[in-house]
């Protein structure tokens, strides 16, 4: 937490997590307003039981990007609003397209329309979001001293998305779970070192060799960072929280355990210990030769993608850990019968507890809105008594 978070008011923070921030110094978090508690005797959203591993009757769903471009609701209002960061960065926009498929489909899981770049103005970094392009970044960091200049996260630079988690959860009214995110260090790292987005990783994965001493003061400063990030979405309303390590995966499994294993621990650890029942879920895109690994981070969950069979993951990740995933998102393109089988199929694999239904990856552009709402309304109906039974 900031440093200008007395202990006694973490002890409070700890025992009901969601509770209006209170105005602070410049780096402390900005006010949250309308921030409303669940009374006591309120039922915990269906994604969160799943998540900690109590008994449920179904498998809760929702997708990764389900708010975006496949919808037409999105489309029209980015045409009033041409720029992403505009979208992602005003309170009330937020709001709005996190609500979309809310409102279309009653996922279980209304996730913060964001992006996972956007605290880095928090510690002191300035980038740019080009429609063709993607992320800028318009100095690179590569050296210790650049390093030394990033300071702690200044929650004031990301006021916007304390107050939008606290109006979903007050939208949302405990009838899904509010999620926040965040990106891993390593996947942040990579963006800052190679300046945007990259297919080789070249200058990173030089720097794990040539400039180690760099690499590691980079990823424990993003590590502390997030730590805190995650905290801030946690007292703003977030119920869970998901961990974007999207290029964990481009690492050999040995030097993923040397360049963001230990980074991720360190995010998991600090939020745990203050706020130990919120479900943590971690996702690597094309981790498929890592999931024993990332099964140790301390994660509640872990995300599969598409390319690895859910009964694999299930026998490979420990019966304590939930998973979440894994259908291919291309098979939304597909008639109902072909959704179905692969729901099916999913579910079953997935061994009929501790699982939270997803995509193996983020909707895709394009997909047909008719498409997602049939496997939200399959995971309505399919409960874990009728996939054994079939």
């Amino acid at each position: 937490m900031s440093k200008s978070v007395g202990a006694s008011r973490s002890a409070v923070l700890r025992r009901n997590a969601f509770k209006p921030i209170a105005v602070g110094m410049s780096r402390a978090p900005a006010v949250v307003s309308n921030a409303t508690p669940a009374s006591a005797g309120t039922v915990e959203p269906l994604m969160v039981r799943a998540a900690r591993g109590e008994k449920v009757e179904r498998a809760p769903c929702w997708m990764m990007r389900q708010a975006g471009r496949y919808q037409k609701s999105y489309r029209e209002l980015a045409k009033k609003h041409p720029s992403f960061r505009e979208r992602s960065e005003t309170t009330e926009l937020i709001v709005e397209i996190s609500l979309q498929p809310w409102n279309s489909f009653k996922p279980d899981g209304v996730i913060l329309f964001s992006d996972i770049l956007t605290p880095l103005p928090g510690i002191g970094v300035n980038f740019d979001i080009d429609d063709n392009k993607g992320p800028i970044i318009d100095t690179p960091i590569r050296t210790l001293e650049q390093v030394k200049q990033l300071h702690a996260m200044d929650f004031s630079k990301v006021d916007f998305v304390g107050r939008a988690l606290t109006q979903l959860r007050s939208e949302v009214n405990n009838q899904a779970a509010v999620l926040g995110f965040v990106g891993s260090p390593w996947t942040l790292a990579t963006y800052l070192i190679e300046g945007g987005s990259t297919s080789l990783y070249k200058t990173i994965k030089t720097m794990c060799f040539s400039a180690p001493e760099v690499l590691d003061a980079l990823l424990t400063k993003l590590a502390d960072a997030m730590a805190e990030y995650i905290k801030y979405q946690i007292r703003a309303g977030a119920q869970c929280v998901q961990i974007f390590d999207s290029w964990g995966g481009q690492l050999p499994p040995r030097e993923w355990e040397k360049w963001s294993g230990p980074y991720l621990k360190r995010i998991i650890a600090s939020v745990k210990a203050e706020y130990p029942t919120v479900p943590l879920t971690l996702y690597a895109n094309g981790s498929g030769g890592l999931l024993e690994r990332l099964a140790t981070t301390g994660a509640d969950v872990i995300g599969i993608d598409w390319t690895t069979d859910m009964a694999d993951a299930r026998r490979r990740i420990p019966a304590t850990q939930s998973v979440q995933g894994n259908v291919d998102p291309a098979i939304l393109f597909a008639s109902h019968d072909a959704i179905e089988d692969a729901v099916r199929d999913c579910l079953r694999k997935a061994g009929g507890q501790r699982h939270i239904l997803n995509l193996g990856h983020g909707v895709l552009v394009g997909t047909p809105e008719e498409g997602v709402a049939h496997m939200f309304d399959l995971s309505k109906r399919l409960t874990y008594a009728d996939v054994a039974q079939h």
